[in-house]
């Protein structure tokens, strides 16, 4: 039974739960409910959640004032997890917050407040037009938005797949020369349109192979 790692909020556990229930055969692990060993997992799924807290930048914010709700315990756990993961070559699924956990982890910056990513409609309505690097494998082109953060400087380890078509915010990476490893800046847990994305991250879970 393959194990997947992720630290879920309460607020996602049914948005979670509906792309797994196809699938009894993963066993997931929630690391906000109990703690989580990192050497069994076979995937990681870093889900959207609060800023980074200020002592995990690669920079010292130049504003912590700008970061909202931080949560160190829970950046902890989701930067050892990447960083544990990657070394490993897991698959690895990296939503909103996720996305900027694995840019920071991997060595990129953080722009700490944008404007125009977290309108109420956008919340959990496919509005946002995006445009895509000709090899992107997801291409989605309207998708949800609920984000006041977004990447600044790439790490060196990302390669850019999608840029949201007006302000050319980065909405979708990919982790370059690694087996499986994919990053979003919206949420596609909250609409069945994305279902090929987790149908893509579950296949490469190891029995599922």
């Amino acid at each position: 039974m393959p194990h997947l790692g992720s630290w879920i909020r309460e607020s996602d556990d049914d948005n979670f739960a509906r792309f797994l229930a196809p699938h009894p055969e993963i066993a997931l692990s929630n690391a906000r409910l109990a703690p989580v060993d990192l050497s069994t997992l076979d995937g990681l799924l870093v889900t959207g959640g609060p800023d980074i807290s200020a002592e995990f930048h690669r920079e010292p914010p130049a504003d912590v004032s700008l970061i909202q709700e931080p949560e160190p315990e829970r950046d902890a756990w989701e930067f050892a997890a990447v960083q544990h993961a990657y070394e490993r070559g897991l698959p690895i699924f990296a939503i909103c917050k996720g996305l900027q956990v694995l840019n920071v982890a991997l060595g990129g910056t953080l722009h700490l407040d944008i404007r125009g990513h977290d309108l109420p409609e956008m919340k959990f309505q496919n509005v946002q037009p995006l445009r895509f690097d000709g090899s992107a494998r997801h291409r989605f082109e309207m998708v949800n938005s609920s984000h006041h953060q977004a990447l600044n400087r790439v790490a060196d380890a990302l390669e850019i797949e999608a840029w949201h078509a007006e302000d050319s915010t980065i909405e979708q990476v990919r982790i370059r020369n690694y087996p499986w490893g994919v990053g979003v800046q919206y949420h596609p847990e909250r609409d069945w349109i994305y279902a090929s994305l987790f149908e893509d991250f579950f296949a490469q879970l190891p029995s599922l192979r």
